[in-house]
């Protein structure tokens, strides 16, 4: 079982504890989620997923304030997403959102334990029973708001307690998207929209995956992989506590930019983003470098 780099609570992001959620919510909101970073498996034999490919894991527990992961570990491709739950330690009063590739009922029910709670989709095939219906307002695409109780006996063991089903119809895409949490006090659609934060640990991921380059790798053992994706999460963090301690207007795709190009230039950070940024268009150059670039 991997082990999770983890932010100190005093350290975690706290250039970026202040920064608005979009909801009414005063307690923090966790985005669980993996991506999986493909490997040739002719180079990285060790890292075999499927019977033609090698992959590995980058498991990400992001505070959606601000774009500075909480947790990162690295496993095995093949290692299902829903056991990296036993190495949770979940924060009391937070909240945890997931995709429908989490939910395990036994795992959930030790954020229940913890007195966190969590938001994620259903899953076809589970079976709950209705215990109340509460009023919703149809024209925010919500379609129900109910209590409900799991059915299955085994089930019930693992999660001796009611579950909350609310029922929401993307009005973007039309889309029915189901939601099971353990809150019962947050107006339902304050629920659908704790959901939706999900999204910013999937932009990590695309950030990462785009502007760091770690799909080519310098070495072929574990821990050269290993390293190098370590690297490029230190590099995002990094950029991510410079936009934010310097408040500065650029992206951070085009701090990296100004950083990579300028690395051996004896300058203080904060004069050249200045003087990059008071510059007519210097990001649109086509000979910048990129890291990892090969």
């Amino acid at each position: 079982m991997p082990t999770w780099l983890r932010a100190s609570s005093r350290g975690r992001g706290s250039s970026y504890a202040q920064e608005p959620l979009g909801l009414e919510l005063d307690q923090t909101v966790f985005a669980l989620d993996s991506t999986t970073i493909d490997l040739c498996l002719s180079l990285f034999p060790w890292a075999r997923f499927r019977s033609t490919k090698a992959a590995v894991k980058l498991h990400t527990l992001l505070d959606v304030r601000g774009p500075i992961p909480t947790m990162i570990t690295i496993s095995e491709g093949k290692m299902a997403d829903v056991r990296i739950l036993d190495t949770l330690i979940p924060e009391p009063g937070a909240f945890y959102v997931m995709d429908r590739g989490y939910v395990d009922f036994q795992r959930l029910y030790q954020i229940v334990l913890a007195t966190a709670f969590f938001v994620t989709r259903t899953k076809s095939g589970i079976k709950l029973n209705r215990l109340e219906s509460r009023p919703v307002d149809r024209t925010t695409g919500l379609r129900s708001d109910h209590i409900v109780w799991l059915t299955n006996a085994q089930t019930v063991m693992h999660y001796p307690d009611r579950l909350r089903r609310v029922t929401y119809r993307d009005p973007e895409d039309g889309k029915v998207l189901v939601f099971l949490t353990n809150n019962f006090d947050l107006p339902a659609l304050t629920i659908a929209k704790l959901y939706k934060l999900r999204w910013r640990v999937e932009l990590f991921f695309k950030w990462i995956k785009q502007n760091l380059r770690i799909k080519h790798f310098f070495g072929t053992s574990d821990n050269a992989v290993k390293t190098q994706v370590w690297i490029a999460i230190c590099v995002y963090v990094l950029v991510a506590i410079i936009r934010k301690e310097l408040r500065l207007d650029l992206s951070l795709s085009q701090i990296l930019q100004v950083v990579s190009v300028n690395a051996f230039e004896q300058v203080p950070l904060a004069e050249l983003v200045a003087n990059t940024a008071s510059q007519d268009d210097p990001l649109e150059s086509r000979n910048q470098l990129m890291l990892w670039h090969l």
